[in-house]
């Protein structure tokens, strides 16, 4: 039967596709249902572009401080529709990327609506005038920004933007207003900040990044400062409307009421599931909170069926799917798969850019836990110097009784290409001996993990 197949995943982003191409080497014929472009939108509407963006704005800005260097360029300008155009052409080549390794793999692209409907061993999918049957069924559907329409914060192409919207604009606004200060509301910020864009950050929560080390949260806050990132933290909105020239943004801060306009609002207030018209319901799949609810392996419930990725909760990274994936499928084979529960860090690639992994310091004394706290500023690092880059720093948190390292925090340069680090120790269960014991190569910004190690244990060498 052409229609049958071992295994169907539902949505084709890094969750997905991902998790297919596993299936595919263990043997299974695979099918994947897209209802819009490969790669979901990681690849072409999110992550991808996104830092695309990022970099054109990194890069331009650095001129600014070409002097520093010993070096000067004349007339600095930007051409904002080759930015965005760099951006898609990025996204562009990563969706042709995944489209070949379907074909590679020998993966039917099934693209369509996809719905489910009851069947034997699992759920039966239905997409347009296809009905596709199999043994396993993968809901990768991924997730989409929240809006809040009741009190006007809800996209409508023009002025009211979500990240989809913010990646494609004809034009860089003036002034900018960002409701949400989570990963997704600074990049933009710190992006449009970047060219020139006059930005405010609405934060409700009472600070920024509020799911970062308070210590880092501080840190960044007074460097989005001093690049002319303005911020009304902790702040109600209470209403946004659109206006003759752009957007009222009225909000409650310290007790006063305000008005802010701008031309454009940013609204990035988290996400929701996509769990709409699946026929979850008719299949009695339980959501909580627009999210499918499974079990240590990816399971529903429903015989057959399973969900993995932003669909099935936080935190909500591309890499988090990728490892549910792979997980879900190996454990589908009959497979022991990789630890589910790994170490997942997180990354904002703003200027300057935040990585963290496992818990913070307020979370571990939370915990019960006797912390043992390390710092290492990067002004003192000799890379770091000699590369011009001296803001930020590292912080380390061990478990006190163990020795074990529960967390990393990091303020920075690139620290984002650094986090890796400390994620591997966690998954290898590494103490301070091993990490003290660990060389790392000089000189390196690097160095700065190896020093934070060491303060924690009262052995710091370079302050």
């Amino acid at each position: 039967m052409a229609d049958a197949f071992d295994v169907i995943v539902i949505g084709s982003g890094p969750g997905g596709y991902v998790t297919a191409i596993r299936a595919s080497q263990l043997g299974m014929k695979t099918a994947i249902v897209e209802r819009a472009e490969l790669g979901g939108i990681c690849l072409n509407w999110g992550c991808i572009p996104t830092k695309a963006l990022l970099k054109s704005g990194e890069v331009y800005e650095q001129l600014d401080h070409l002097k520093d260097y010993g070096l000067s360029v004349e007339k600095k300008a930007f051409d904002f529709d080759a930015v965005v155009q760099r951006s898609r052409k990025v996204a562009a080549q990563l969706n042709s990327g995944v489209g070949f390794l379907m074909k590679k793999h020998k993966i039917e692209v099934v693209q369509g609506v996809a719905r489910l409907e009851k069947g034997q061993a699992a759920p039966t999918v239905v997409v347009g005038d296809r009905r596709l049957t199999a043994k396993h069924v993968i809901l990768a559907t991924g997730a989409r920004a929240r809006t809040i329409p009741a009190i006007g914060l809800e996209p409508d192409g023009e002025r009211i933007w979500t990240y989809r919207e913010a990646l494609v604009p004809k034009a860089a606004p003036k002034t900018m207003v960002v409701i949400g200060s989570g990963a997704i509301g600074m990049e933009f910020a710190s992006f449009y900040r970047a060219l020139g864009s006059e930005v405010t950050v609405v934060e409700m929560m009472p600070r920024i990044l509020p799911v970062e080390d308070e210590e880092v949260s501080k840190a960044a806050h007074k460097s989005f400062e001093k690049r002319g990132i303005r911020f009304r933290v902790p702040a109600s909105v209470k209403k946004l409307s659109k206006t003759a020239k752009g957007v009222a943004l009225e909000i409650e801060a310290g007790g006063k009421a305000e008005t802010l306009e701008a031309d454009v609002c940013i609204v990035a207030v988290g996400i929701v599931g996509n769990v709409e018209d699946l026929g979850l319901e008719d299949l009695g799949v339980k959501v909580e909170k627009t999210h499918v609810v499974t079990d240590s392996h990816g399971a529903t419930g429903v015989p057959g069926l399973y969900a993995i990725g932003d669909v099935a909760g936080p935190p909500w990274l591309a890499h988090k799917a990728s490892h549910e994936g792979v997980h879900c499928i190996e454990h589908i084979a009959g497979l022991k798969p990789s630890n589910l529960t790994a170490p997942i860090p997180g990354c904002t690639y703003t200027t300057p850019q935040i990585a963290s992994v496992g818990v913070t310091e307020a979370q571990a004394r939370e915990q019960g836990l006797e912390p043992k706290v390390g710092r290492f500023p990067f002004r003192v690092n000799g890379k770091a110097i000699a590369a011009g880059e001296t803001d930020g720093f590292i912080k380390t948190v061990f478990d006190g009784r163990t020795g074990a390292l529960i967390g990393a925090h990091m303020i920075g340069h690139e620290v984002t290409e650094m986090i890796q680090g400390f994620a591997i120790a966690m998954t290898l269960e590494a103490t301070e001996a091993e990490l003290h014991a660990t060389v790392f190569p000089h000189p390196t910004m690097s160095e700065a993990m190896h020093e934070a190690t060491l303060d924690a244990y009262g052995k710091v060498l370079h302050i």
